[in-house]
């Protein structure tokens, strides 16, 4: 019965030390971040289609973070610079991912800039990367008889096109489409960020 204090005292200097070196000290020094120049807030598809990449859980197979040389060959892979705090100011939930099944995204959007790519690499991953292991998403999409004339219809190679019809995407697969050509996080970062976070002058 002695010792409850003691331990309870303990336990409680332990949980407030976590707490500010995990919690608040990380907060205050965020908090004042404004956002990267050149970094435009999401247009209305932009953030609809974030949504939908949050929902499929696009992040637990993809990252959203280049790493430094002395970290990773990610320049080196052409996945960009690293990333700093001002490039995610208008990203909540931060989507930074964990694991790397597939390639880095932060810049998918000044590598592979064209709209019909992507939609047909949604409908069917294989069609244009026949390693992929990326699911297909043809809910995304709907097949017709005849397309209309506001209809966007997606180029789909014959082996993985429909027996009749053709390919249409929705406002969803367009959405989605059109975040991720926003993911281009390619002009160069603040000095400041860059010196916070250990880069040096370099980009």
């Amino acid at each position: 019965m002695n010792k409850v204090l003691p331990l309870a005292v303990t336990a409680f200097a332990i949980l407030a030390f976590a707490t500010l070196f995990l919690v608040i000290l990380p907060a205050a020094q965020i908090r004042g971040i404004e956002p990267a120049p050149g970094l435009e807030p999401y247009t209305e598809a932009e953030a609809r289609g974030r949504e939908h990449y949050v929902d499929l859980g696009c992040y637990y197979c993809h990252s959203q973070q280049p790493r430094s040389s002395d970290q990773a060959p990610d320049p080196q892979r052409g996945w960009g610079r690293p990333t700093t705090p001002a490039d995610y100011v208008y990203d909540e939930p931060h989507t930074l991912g964990t694991m790397r099944t597939g390639p880095d995204l932060m810049n998918v959007g000044k590598r592979l800039p064209s709209e019909g790519w992507h939609l047909t690499h949604l409908y069917q991953p294989r069609a244009v990367s026949p390693s992929s292991l990326m699911p297909a998403y043809p809910f995304l999409f709907e097949v017709k008889a005849e397309a209309g004339p506001d209809d966007r219809v997606v180029a789909v190679p014959e082996e993985h096109a429909p027996e009749e019809g053709v390919v249409v995407a929705k406002q969803s697969a367009l959405d989605l489409t059109a975040y991720l050509l926003s993911l281009d996080r390619s002009y160069p970062p603040a000095r400041r960020d860059l010196r916070d976070l250990g880069y040096g002058e370099e980009g």
